[in-house]
């Protein structure tokens, strides 16, 4: 890597050079702590909130004080069809269209409508294929549901295992597939891997999949704001993804799903179907038959928690003012910075398991040196005031922003790294 200088006087030069700078000032940072202002490179885990949030949830509760019931129908943004206000922005985040997105629930919630509908265990064709280092809650998903049909995931489950550097292969995918794609019956694979931050080559990953015909869906809950997809065109069954990390959206905020065009002309007959999922023009009929949505709007199944859905609707403004593409440039340069640095003061003491060929914002370092405690680098930082986060056995997961994050907090973050390591070097 070249053009670097590791000082803070290069980072405020890379600052002052950023058409996006200006975006940091529409975020809410924790405050500062022993004199210390916060480095907040967590946005993996909860995305900080922009300012505009607070003003969409104030509008939400005037129009309920004002209005009444009466706001599903007269509010400023009616909550009747409010979902629908995020369509557009979920759209442009994933490369779907508008009719194959819907703001509903939350993620693994999403996770369980959709396999409901892709996987359908028929004789042998009964196994689910899931990374062997999946986050808990898809690994909870996926055991559930195939205990849920009456088999067992000693036999069902089928884990792609990573190689020992951590990363996941994709011929590795094909071998399994190759061998066992008569009995596969959906492929449950993240966009990007929470633990060493690898984007997966997504497209190839639902090519493999269609070429043996398996259902695939996809949980972009570390891809989505943080990585270009393009859903329609790569064509997976299904995804779903949380919108309170890189989409800044709120804790436990309403999440998002996809459904594929091919599959959005069904009769209701092959989902788990409620009240929010039937057709607005019926729906005050009561009747007893359903009668599905367009879209995929047909998998809703209760309306809406509108103030919950609020925050989701601020962010997702902030991202069409800033513009993806802008974006994911900026945070490639980030990352590539973060590592020039690792690499000028670290070596031998810190390095990345995160491919810099296949990455997003997330870096998952790792502290290679024997006579520094880990862990113990991790509390210091805290103590630090830098907001970062641990995974065992001895991963710091670190995130620039590119919305949110300069590059002076890069910087900033291996100056109280080197500090923290030298605090925690065994005498």
């Amino acid at each position: 890597m070249t053009g670097f200088a590791a000082t803070r006087r290069f980072a405020q030069s890379l600052d002052a050079a950023d058409e996006l700078a200006g975006f940091r000032d529409q975020f809410n940072f924790p405050q500062d702590r022993s004199g210390r202002r916060n480095v907040y490179v967590c946005g993996n885990s909860l995305g900080l909130q922009p300012k505009l949030a607070a003003q969409y949830v104030v509008d939400v509760m005037s129009d309920w004080a004002r209005l009444g019931v009466e706001g599903h129908f007269k509010a400023d943004r009616p909550w009747l069809q409010y979902h629908r206000l995020a369509a557009d922005g979920f759209a442009s985040m994933t490369g779907a269209g508008t009719a194959e997105v819907v703001a509903m629930n939350t993620l693994t919630v999403n996770l369980h409508v959709l396999m409901a509908s892709f996987y359908k265990p028929q004789g042998k064709k009964n196994k689910i294929v899931i990374e062997s280092t999946a986050f808990p809650s898809d690994y909870y998903a996926v055991t559930s549901q195939i205990q849920l049909h009456g088999l067992d995931p000693a036999k069902c489950l089928v884990e792609w295992q990573p190689r020992d550097d951590e990363l996941l292969y994709n011929e590795d995918l094909q071998e399994i597939l190759h061998n066992q794609g008569d009995e596969i019956a959906l492929l449950l694979l993240p966009g990007v891997q929470y633990y060493t931050g690898q984007v997966l080559d997504m497209a190839a990953i639902c090519r493999l999949a269609k070429e043996a015909d398996c259902n695939i869906g996809l949980d972009l809950a570390h891809a989505v704001g943080n990585v270009k997809l393009d859903l329609h065109e790569w064509g997976p069954d299904f995804a779903a993804w949380c919108t309170y990390k890189y989409l800044n959206s709120g804790p436990g905020a309403v999440a998002g799903a996809f459904v594929h065009a091919r599959h959005l002309d069904g009769d209701g007959t092959e989902q788990l179907t409620g009240w929010w999922g039937n057709e607005e023009s019926t729906r005050f009929e009561m009747t007893r038959k359903f009668r599905p949505a367009p879209g995929a709007e047909r998998w809703q199944l209760s309306n809406p928690p509108i103030l919950a859905l609020a925050p989701v609707l601020a962010s997702l403004e902030v991202f069409k003012e800033a513009g993806f593409d802008a974006l994911r440039a900026k945070s490639l340069k980030q990352t590539e910075y973060l590592k020039y640095l690792l690499d000028d003061g670290f070596a031998g003491q810190v390095d990345t398991i995160t491919p810099m060929d296949a990455r997003g914002c997330q870096l998952s370092l790792v502290i290679t040196d024997s006579s520094v405690d880990a862990r113990g680098v991790f509390k210091s930082l805290g103590e630090r005031h830098v907001t970062g986060d641990w995974r065992e056995p001895n991963v710091i997961r670190v995130a620039p922003v590119p919305l949110y994050n300069s590059y002076e907090d890069i910087y900033e973050l291996s100056v109280r790294m080197k500090a923290a390591i030298g605090a925690n070097e065994q005498k």
